[in-house]
């Protein structure tokens, strides 16, 4: 009769964790800059998470955190889409190519969400927004989002929102112990 095995506790709780952390990590976004003004000048209609092609300056550039999302765009042009006006700053370090910060960038998306992109952006009138840029598992990815440009009244009624919540909050504010 051979010996009964016991159970590798410490092995079984050291793949424990590191499982945990697996998922830890898939799950965390390191955030590099927000574009703030588009959910102001744009009711957000539907977001997509989309990868970016960079050079490896660039990369470093993003991971300083010097990026500006401001004015920035994105058009379907054939059967990509392209990032316009994404200011990342030129690497002090780099010892390659110089390269200009202001290029075109190309986005990675699914084939069948850049047909649908298409077919909802030349329709509706609708324009492509990018919202934040940030890595998720070491990859650079841009939220962009499927937005409709408010007029005055809309972006009127939102300052109104925005207010009427700020009073709330100061109404509320020392009143209650926590």
């Amino acid at each position: 009769m051979p010996p009964p095995t016991r159970p590798r506790a410490r092995g079984d709780l050291l793949e424990f964790y590191s499982i945990k952390t697996e998922d830890k990590k898939k799950e965390e976004r390191i955030l590099v800059a927000t574009n703030r003004k588009a959910r102001f000048h744009y009711e957000i209609l539907e977001t997509f998470e989309a990868g970016l092609v960079l050079k490896g300056p660039e990369v470093k550039s993003l991971r300083a955190g010097k990026a500006v999302l401001d004015g920035s765009f994105a058009r379907c042009e054939g059967d990509e889409i392209l990032l316009y006006n994404l200011h990342i700053a030129p690497y002090a370090h780099n010892t390659l190519e110089e390269i200009a910060p202001d290029r075109t960038r190309k986005l990675l998306l699914h084939a069948k969400e850049i047909r649908r992109l298409l077919g909802r952006q030349t329709l509706k009138g609708l324009t492509l927004v990018p919202l934040e840029l940030y890595f998720r598992r070491g990859w650079a990815k841009v939220l962009i989002a499927l937005g409709k440009g408010k007029r005055g009244p809309d972006k009127r009624d939102t300052l109104r929102k925005r207010q009427e919540s700020r009073d709330m909050e100061r109404s509320f504010k020392g009143k209650f112990k926590v």
